[in-house]
């Protein structure tokens, strides 16, 4: 990732403003959870520097997190190795750095904790049965609730603390009652753990919180009724909540600020509006059209029809929206400027090293870090 002071096109602006707005709206929401900022979301320095002085924890999925968090001062004691695929290597390599927090959802990778990081506080990802989000992860993490209770058992054998369940409702979920489902879930694993005399410490609801984009999504008071609602029906008063939200804090923050590099009437009839940002360098969560995002130009009180959208490369995959409806002016020509709101999260992280030759995503931070 790039940080610059000029304003080529495209690039990114990030508002820390909104980031330090949005943390403490949701610290109001859930004022008794720990808040684990998902680094992956937007790993920017500044960002990273601002939460910690806000009292967070931090999400890390690499060793490469780690040592972007410890440059910016941030203490070990607050990291939790959240991503259950890592090296043995990259294990020892974590816990060498001070890192004592790690997640898991085998035992192959539990074996792997043990013996790399022996103590260590551990958090079991299950898969909890919450309907489909708008970016699901599918069944690439978790195990079955029931794995998790034997998982958890095994791991206080082996000398670690068995923190507790976690499970990930699936980024950008708009049904609050998904938080519900599994936090009762994990409150039968609690039980489970807690009739054989081992304590939980810790519930882990994940990430997944949603921000809105062209489509509307619920807020942070109305997510944080619900799972304060469930936590109190079934979890052990003594437990612990972490939220580890990451586009919830960053995803308004931030806008693209792109440009029309060409405008074609395709055979088909329909019109396309070429950008100088693709699913390559900047958005690749429109993926499947699972992100809507929103345009905004500088001739938004023309008229508008519908266009597709898509990206500067000679890939044809680069294509954002072809199925979203998406009115943009009719008037929109070469060299015009559009700007892609509520991009902060998942865009300059997802940007690539240089594919087609075209360089990652450039982002400038404004506000101030501390206040």
């Amino acid at each position: 990732m790039t940080v610059s002071n000029s304003r080529e096109s495209p690039c990114l602006v990030v508002d820390l403003n909104l980031v330090r707005a949005n943390y403490r709206a949701l610290h109001a929401a859930l004022p008794t959870a720990r808040i684990r900022f998902a680094v992956k979301a937007s790993p920017l320095p500044e960002i990273i520097r601002l939460l910690d002085t806000e009292g967070a924890e931090f999400d890390v999925a690499s060793v490469g997190e780690i040592e972007l968090c410890l440059a910016q001062g941030v203490d070990p004691a607050v990291m939790c190795y959240g991503n259950p695929i890592k090296k043995a290597g990259h294990i020892a390599t974590a816990y060498a750095a001070g890192v004592r927090r790690f997640a898991f959802d085998t035992e192959d990778d539990l074996q792997r904790i043990a013996e790399h990081a022996p103590g260590s506080e551990v958090e079991c990802r299950f898969l909890a049965s919450a309907p489909q989000s708008q970016t699901p992860f599918g069944n690439k993490f978790g195990c079955a609730p029931d794995e998790a209770a034997q998982l958890l058992v095994r791991a206080h054998d082996l000398g670690l603390r068995a923190g507790g369940p976690y499970f990930h409702v699936g980024s950008q979920q708009l049904d609050p009652l998904a938080w519900q489902i599994g936090i009762e879930q994990a409150g039968a694993i609690a039980d489970a753990l807690v009739a054989k005399n081992i304590p939980v410490s810790v519930v882990n609801i994940g990430g997944g919180l949603p921000i809105s984009y062209a489509d509307a999504a619920p807020g942070v008071d109305e997510l944080g009724a619900v799972i304060t609602a469930a936590a109190t029906r079934h979890l052990p008063e003594y437990t612990a909540l972490i939220v580890e939200p990451g586009r919830a804090l960053v995803g308004n923050t931030g806008v693209i600020h792109s440009e029309v590099v060409n405008v074609r009437q395709a055979p088909d009839g329909r019109r396309w509006i070429y950008l100088d940002i693709g699913r390559y360098n900047g958005m690749a969560e429109t993926e499947n059209e699972y992100i809507a995002y929103r345009f905004q130009t500088d001739r938004d009180d023309d008229p508008v029809a519908e266009a597709v959208v898509a990206g500067p490369t000679c890939d044809g995959d680069d294509v954002l929206y072809q199925r979203t409806r998406v009115l943009l002016p009719t008037t929109l020509r070469a060299g015009d400027s559009v700007r892609i709101l509520e991009t902060g999260a998942y865009t300059a992280s997802y940007s690539s090293v240089s594919f087609n030759g075209f360089p990652p995503l450039t982002v400038h931070v404004t506000g101030a870090e501390r206040e």
